[in-house]
């Protein structure tokens, strides 16, 4: 789980991303001052490398669509899954039928 000071400068980078301004870590730590939020401080520095180049609204808007369209997809495959689990629960009982007609209560080495 995500410490407070990870979400603060979550939250910090994402009003950057949602004005349109350059997520960097003065910027970070002068909206975590202006919030009287204090954090460690190397996270305002971590968070603005970890997305120096990152489009973060489209990052965003990319997940958002792409949770909708996997829903769908999802659905299929379940029944495959299902026919697979049935195969494998056949197979094991098969399995274990042929080792108890291989155990004679004698070992190899006895």
């Amino acid at each position: 789980m995500a410490s407070n000071d990870e979400l603060a400068c979550v939250y910090a980078a994402l009003i950057l991303a949602d004005d349109q301004v350059a997520i960097t870590d003065d910027k970070l730590a002068t909206i975590l001052k202006t919030a009287k939020v204090t954090v460690e401080p190397y996270w305002p520095g971590l968070f603005a490398k970890a997305l120096d180049g990152v489009n973060v609204r489209e990052l965003i808007s990319n997940i958002a669509s792409s949770a909708g369209s996997a829903a769908p997809a999802g659905g299929a495959g379940a029944a495959p899954a299902a026919e697979e689990k049935k195969e494998e629960k056949k197979e094991e009982k098969k399995e274990e039928s042929d080792e108890s007609d291989d155990d004679m209560g004698f070992g190899l080495f006895d």
